[in-house]
């Protein structure tokens, strides 16, 4: 099965609003409270294909509640650490010229003793994994190496570490090694010293990123993603779709790379379905939420390309 980590989850406040001024009063069209969190996301989209995937994480409090209520009836398999304080909220507010803000609170005050129950969880969680995808911020009071002692275990136990994160918890946590990384344009320019102006420039970037990571992808936005693997970078490229929500988008994406290495799939066959699941989650109003038959109308649209370097 497929091991999914969400530490910080959330339940996300989507508004749909006409119009949102700066200081003064924006009334609500629409509200829609669902589990959230890039972890979460990930779980859904791995779940609506039809893979094997377990969440795991910490939540407490009666959002705790509510996130799992929703997890059992998206029949989505789930085993916390529960905590005493609120798992946080995260609002987003929807208006018509397409634009999102949000405001994402930090998270719960994870004690010590908290974080070591959930490193004995995982261990044992590990040993029924292939696959594990840790995505997602850190919550209050847990190191920012955190995601790197996690991804030490899985490859002590010789699983795939997917890392999806950002800021210090990745900067702190690739000394792991992990499988695959997903880091944003700025933070791929950091951590290679290249300027990345186009596909040619961030396939340098990416080859450079594999003295660490086995599969470095950079997402370029409408622009599709460069990946490296194994001495080859490729360039896939989405088609245009009408474009609903593409909230969540980025974390389809990782979700369909952990379908594809837990089916042992070949690299171009795994790019093609990340690809077509982040392309179809932009189809739906919900964040981190695809339709299977969505995923699989999309797959022979998607264009690959290897590049050279």
């Amino acid at each position: 099965m497929i091991l999914v980590i969400s530490l910080n989850s959330s339940m996300d406040k989507i508004y749909t609003v006409k119009n949102l001024l700066y200081g003064g009063v924006a009334r609500a069209d629409s509200v829609n409270n669902t589990a959230g969190g890039k972890g979460i996301h990930v779980a859904n989209v791995i779940t609506n294909i039809g893979e094997e995937c377990l969440l795991t994480g910490f939540v407490g409090g009666k959002t705790g509640e509510f996130i799992q209520k929703r997890l059992n009836e998206r029949k989505i398999e789930h085993e916390f650490v529960c905590v005493e304080t609120e798992t946080r909220t995260c609002i987003n507010i929807m208006t018509p010229d397409g634009k999102q803000t949000e405001i994402l609170e930090p998270g719960s005050f994870i004690e010590q003793a908290q974080q070591q129950l959930f490193l004995r969880k995982y261990k044992q969680l590990l040993q029924r994994a292939e696959v594990v995808v840790a995505s997602g911020s850190l919550p209050v009071n847990v190191s920012s190496d955190f995601y790197g002692v996690l991804g030490s275990f899985a490859n002590e136990a010789g699983k795939k570490f997917l890392l999806d994160t950002s800021g210090d918890a990745l900067q702190k946590s690739i000394f792991c090694k992990p499988y695959l990384v997903k880091p944003n344009l700025a933070e791929a320019e950091k951590f290679t010293g290249c300027s990345i102006k186009d596909v040619y420039t961030a396939a340098k970037a990416v080859h450079a990123l594999q003295r660490n990571v086995t599969v470095p992808v950079i997402s370029m936005g409408k622009d599709g993603a460069v990946i490296s693997y194994e001495n080859n970078v490729y360039h896939v490229l989405p088609p245009q779709i009408p474009l609903v929500n593409a909230v969540g988008s980025g974390d389809a994406f990782v979700a369909g790379m952990a379908i594809g290495f837990y089916r042992k799939d070949s690299i171009e066959n795994i790019i093609r379905l990340a690809c077509a699941c982040g392309t179809a989650n932009a189809m739906e109003a919900e964040s981190g939420c695809v339709k299977k038959a969505n995923v699989e109308k999309l797959l022979e649209k998607i264009v690959i390309k290897k590049l050279n370097i």
